[in-house]
């Protein structure tokens, strides 16, 4: 597994915010987030990256907790005001880059590593779900709340902002290592 020092020293070419390493039994993976999914989410059962298709809260658990530690991180992204949703949405792009960017990193330098971050997957104008297997599961990456991960927990667990200002969004992204 890649040290904490190559690591911080490889993000330190991206606008990162803030970030933690810490265990994966340290999560304490909700229910409550999957009903969340199920209620309200208009993206539930519609693509390979939520829920049901990510499988349930415990094997989501299993899953996650095979890898031995944990990097949660942030980057900023500046709108007009976070409560216009289709602005907001629009700057995921660029976490989702550096998201890809990090695992990308981990993976040619040996370690094991499964991504979790923004939302739902966009990748594709029309998911494949349920009917044929992911078209792209290498660059697929889950939402961290599809797995069951209360992201305000984790970010106050480890002294990370969660919000900070009507015209600045945060995005997390969780990467499991071994």
């Amino acid at each position: 597994m890649i040290s904490h020092e190559k690591l911080e020293e490889f993000i330190c070419q991206f606008p990162v915010y803030q970030y933690a390493f810490f265990s994966p039994e340290e999560i304490d993976f909700s229910y409550q987030v999957r009903w969340i999914c199920e209620q309200e989410c208009q993206r539930f059962g519609t693509t390979w990256a939520c829920p049901p298709a990510v499988g349930t809260v415990e094997e989501c658990r299993r899953k996650c907790c095979a890898y031995q530690e944990c990097f949660l991180f942030s980057t900023v992204a500046e709108v007009s005001d976070v409560t216009n949703m289709e602005q907001t949405l629009a700057t995921r792009k660029e976490h989702e880059e550096i998201t890809a960017a990090i695992e990308s990193f981990l993976k040619e330098n040996g370690t094991k590593c499964m991504a979790l971050s923004t939302e739902s997957c966009d990748i594709c104008e029309h998911c494949t779900y349920p009917d044929a297997p992911c078209r792209f599961p290498e660059k697929m990456h889950p939402c961290v709340e599809s797995h069951g991960v209360v992201v305000c927990e984790l970010a106050e667990k480890y002294g990370m902002d969660f919000t900070l200002s009507p015209t600045q969004i945060l995005w997390f992204g969780l990467i499991f290592l071994s």
